[in-house]
């Protein structure tokens, strides 16, 4: 059994058969979940057993590089699964608190076009285990406490809905995270959308829009052409009034796509009166060699903030982070060699946005 798939009944009767002390598998399972602490420094157990345990549970993610970004708040992992898969993770500090953003998938089948990650294509879902695992290792990396975890690095969290659902359940449970502190991001699969209306925690829903209409957002992001943005809105909507919770809306601005006045305008018309109210996270569009748009200028993203503003819309400018180290949004892609994987000559796809909604 993997590390972050123990529970204390397993770990009980592994000691048991060691003719080790019950209390040992409750301090080995406080020491990873409640304390958070590795394994290895789980000082009142013995070196010899702790060398037997992690031998008994091994972890799942195998460390391929590591990398800081230069203001130092940002550090960013490539991981190595069992099978050979790799995926990234990423941790954001600031002064108020620790973000981890995980992956779902490795890949991701979503292909949205101005996105990093499905540009390598989709290879698989994640396990519940793998996932929280990634926030293990984050925790590891930093005294600050993480405190908020948002599933918006590699795939699409809610094509792999029973494993996210399962790692936000041992994420609140064992590891003490707060529901609303747990963060689902999704381009708008309406039937995992339908899915969290009647799941038992109220966690945090943002959807990544990115369009005004359906004509632009089929261009950007085809799985529009399945579910249509009135269809996301409903089941946005559902999933608000059933846990009384503010929906964020991602909208990346690319420069004379999508972030003109009129699309201002129309946006904030789609989501005036919307149940529990919105935010909106305007990002900068980051930089991905798979396509060819960029950002707009500062001024005119403030403009395009400011008209939903104006419209009674809660709207931000995400300052984006990690960017040194391809780790801001949508940038999630790279190689064991830290080299960026080559644009594909089939599809480009979708990742979504490894930020708390909100922060700035």
């Amino acid at each position: 059994m993997r590390r972050y798939a123990t529970t204390v009944d397993a770990v009980s009767e592994l000691l048991a058969s060691w003719n080790e002390p019950t209390y040992r598998a409750q301090q080995v399972i406080e020491g990873l979940y409640d304390q958070r602490r590795p394994l290895e420094d789980l000082t009142n157990i013995g070196k010899d057993l702790r060398t037997r345990l992690a031998d008994a549970f091994p972890l799942a993610l195998e460390p391929v590089l590591e990398q800081v970004a230069a203001d130092a708040h940002t550090a960013k992992w490539l991981w190595r699964t069992y099978d050979g898969s790799q995926v990234e993770t990423v941790l954001m500090r600031s002064p108020s608190r620790a973000t981890v953003c995980v992956s779902s998938q490795a890949g991701c089948a979503m292909a949205c076009t101005f996105c990093a990650t499905g540009q390598a294509g989709f290879e698989r879902h994640l396990d519940a285990d793998e996932i929280v695992e990634q926030v293990a290792r984050a925790q590891h990396f930093t005294d600050q406490r993480v405190s908020n975890v948002v599933f918006m690095g590699m795939g699409e969290p809610l094509a792999n809905f029973d494993a996210v659902w399962n790692s936000v359940e041992t994420l609140h449970g064992k590891f003490g995270i707060s529901a609303r502190h747990l963060t689902i991001s999704t381009v708008g699969v309406v039937p995992g959308m339908l899915r969290l209306v009647d799941a038992p925690l109220p966690v945090t829903l943002a959807v990544s829009l990115h369009a005004p209409d359906d004509a632009l957002r089929s261009e950007l992001v085809p799985l529009n052409r399945r579910y249509s943005i009135g269809e996301v809105l409903d089941a946005a909507a559902a999933v608000a009034r059933a846990h009384g919770r503010r929906v964020t809306f991602e909208y990346a601005a690319i420069d004379q796509v999508n972030d003109s006045i009129a699309q201002a305008d129309a946006l904030a018309n789609l989501l005036i009166g919307f149940p529990g109210g919105v935010h909106i996270n305007v990002i900068p569009l980051n930089p991905t060699a798979g396509f060819p748009g960029s950002a707009p200028d500062n001024r005119r993203v403030r403009t395009f903030a400011d008209r939903l503003v104006s419209h009674g819309v809660n709207a931000t400018v995400r300052r984006n982070r990690g960017v040194d180290i391809d780790a801001a949004c949508g940038q999630l892609r790279m190689r064991a060699d830290g080299t960026p994987v080559p644009d594909p000559t089939v599809r480009a796809g979708h990742n979504d946005e490894p930020e708390t909604p909100g922060v700035q």
